[in-house]
């Protein structure tokens, strides 16, 4: 659970009073509208793949901003969890590399990152997490770290090649997906051959939460249908404008008001806050109406499972404040340094640990980033995995890194990958 749910009420006796009024009035009469529908929910949402896909002409969906054969290797993999989009393609031989998306953008937001390292010989892996892109939505389970874990094993699983094992594959983590992909090395280390986290959330300080998004995203002070209303309502694109991953990330942290907005550096105004560069961003060079404005758009009109699942991973995913894990994470690469030092494995007689190869992970962060700040994220990064647990690279740019200057993510990479 989020670090800062146990803290959800708004402080002072005048907005318990305010707040406890507008949730009995409101929630007497949501209550009436839910008593007119008792219908069961389902326990799993089904994707556009099954709502929307069958309404259109083969034009049409080839058409969409995306269409469900927008990269290669695409399978539809049937759980008991439901049906996951899967991009699996690159050579065989090569070494393996799982792309972990984030918390909103569907993983074709790493389809250029996914290219550039099949370009460089690397066998890639892709998938929706459930509720985003045309992967289904369970119901019934929170969206946590036991969810996403089992949904990667799942995918890793689908594949007719073998991805588990001692350094079966490295990962490459953006924002939710970097936050996933700390926990699950901790509990799978010696299948991961490396760890490289970009923009990655699991230390995003929780004083970076809006009152507002406190209250959005709490559970129990307001009825459950009213705050699926008013997050849809914040959400949704009205006319003259657009859905991007920035507006979501700012769902995620906020300043807490317009004065401090404006006092503080990174939460002004940048590419990663609406901007056009980031906004009408390709997704797809093959596709030039696949945007990030225009894949979320159509993400939320159409994937009738993302408010859940948004609203779940928000509550439920590692995202804030993880230090437990990262400070495991941090133990597991001392020790793998500990045996690769000079001369420590013929002294000591140990074996390498299998895993985390090198020690490090490594960081790469937007200097504009509103959501993960370079400044706390490195300090923080510090603090859990040691000076020499991480490897740190700045570029100039802002949140949609992945989206905008993939190459030269896949670069930065495949780089660390052949000094580990």
């Amino acid at each position: 659970m989020a670090a800062w749910t146990s803290n959800l009420r708004p402080q002072g006796t005048t907005s318990c009073l305010v707040l406890g009024a507008v949730g009995v009035s409101l929630g007497l009469s949501v209550r009436m509208l839910m008593s007119q529908n008792s219908t069961k929910k389902p326990t799993i949402i089904p994707s556009p793949r099954a709502t929307h896909l069958p309404q259109l002409s083969e034009e049409e969906t080839s058409s969409l901003p995306y269409p469900p054969d927008a990269l290669p290797g695409a399978t539809d993999v049937e759980t008991p969890y439901g049906i996951i989009k899967v991009f699996e393609w690159g050579p065989e031989d090569g070494e393996k590399v799982l792309l972990l998306h984030g918390i909103s953008t569907p993983c074709l937001s790493l389809g250029i990152l996914g290219e550039a390292l099949v370009e460089k010989g690397y066998r890639v892996m892709l998938f929706d997490f459930f509720g985003r892109g045309y992967s289904d939505t369970p119901t019934d389970i929170p969206f946590d770290i036991r969810l996403y874990s089992t949904q990667i094993l799942l995918a890793l699983a689908s594949s007719k090649l073998s991805w588990t094992g001692d350094n079966g594959f490295h990962i490459i983590g953006y924002s939710l997906g970097g936050g996933l992909a700390v926990p699950f090395a901790r509990y799978y280390s010696h299948m991961i051959r490396s760890l490289v986290l970009v923009a990655s959330a699991g230390l995003i300080r929780s004083e970076h939460v809006s009152r507002r998004s406190r209250i959005l995203y709490s559970e129990g002070l307001l009825p459950e249908s009213l705050l699926r209303w008013l997050i849809r309502r914040r959400i949704t694109p009205q006319p003259a404008t657009t859905t991007s991953e920035a507006k979501m990330a700012s769902e995620v942290v906020a300043a807490t008001s317009n004065s401090e907005q404006s006092t503080k550096k990174h939460h002004k105004n940048s590419d990663a806050s609406g901007g056009d560069s980031f906004d009408n961003a390709v997704l797809s060079p093959h596709r030039p109406n696949s945007t990030v404005s225009s894949v979320m758009a159509w993400q939320v009109q159409h994937q009738q499972g993302f408010l859940t699942a948004f609203m779940s991973s928000i509550r439920h995913a590692p995202i804030y404040e993880q230090r437990e894990d990262w400070i495991k994470l941090g133990q597991l690469l001392a020790a793998r340094r500990g045996t690769s030092a000079s001369g420590a494995e013929e002294e000591a007689g140990a074996e390498r640990l299998p895993g985390l190869l090198g020690g490090k992970v490594l960081l790469i962060l937007g200097s504009t980033d509103p959501v993960i700040v370079k400044e706390e994220l490195i300090h923080d990064a510090t603090s859990v995995l040691g000076e020499d647990g991480f490897q740190a690279v700045v570029m100039d740019c802002g949140h949609e890194i992945v989206m905008t200057r993939g190459k030269e993510v896949a670069g930065l990479a495949a780089g660390f990958w052949s000094r580990s």
